[in-house]
């Protein structure tokens, strides 16, 4: 049987993050949510496993991208895979800081799941070539 997936989901907006958070947890997926920058920050920081983090380009005023950014100094987060899932025009920033895919909203919503299982597939790959 497979590991239990857990997803860090940052997002603002309630309707968005109920929506989105029932789609992944409809695959099996554990998702923690954080609403806000501080939240997510203190998450990030912590030593709980996370498979794949969801972030926004703007929480709550303050950038998403940072968030990225300290994840990525971070040496137990600098494998987590990071999508960044925002209505905002960040996509060359995104890549820039460390992101592995994005996807803009509303529109991306239809991609969310087949872009996380994507982006899973490859950390079990890349988590499997370092066992070996």
């Amino acid at each position: 049987m497979d590991e239990k997936v857990r997803i860090l989901y940052v997002e603002k907006h309630a309707l968005v993050f109920l929506t989105v958070k029932q789609m992944l947890e409809q695959e099996g997926w554990e998702v923690d949510a954080a609403r806000n920058w501080s939240d997510a920050s203190k998450k990030i920081a912590q030593e709980v496993p996370y498979d794949l983090v969801i972030l926004e380009c703007q929480v709550g005023g303050k950038s998403g991208l940072e968030l990225l950014r300290q994840l990525r100094s971070l040496p137990h987060r600098r494998q987590t895979p990071v999508l960044i899932f925002t209505e905002d025009d960040c996509l060359s920033d995104a890549l820039s800081a460390g992101a592995d895919a994005y996807l803009p909203k509303p529109e991306g919503v239809c991609s969310i799941v087949a872009t996380v299982r994507r982006l899973l597939r490859t950390r079990k790959v890349i988590r499997h070539q370092n066992v070996h």
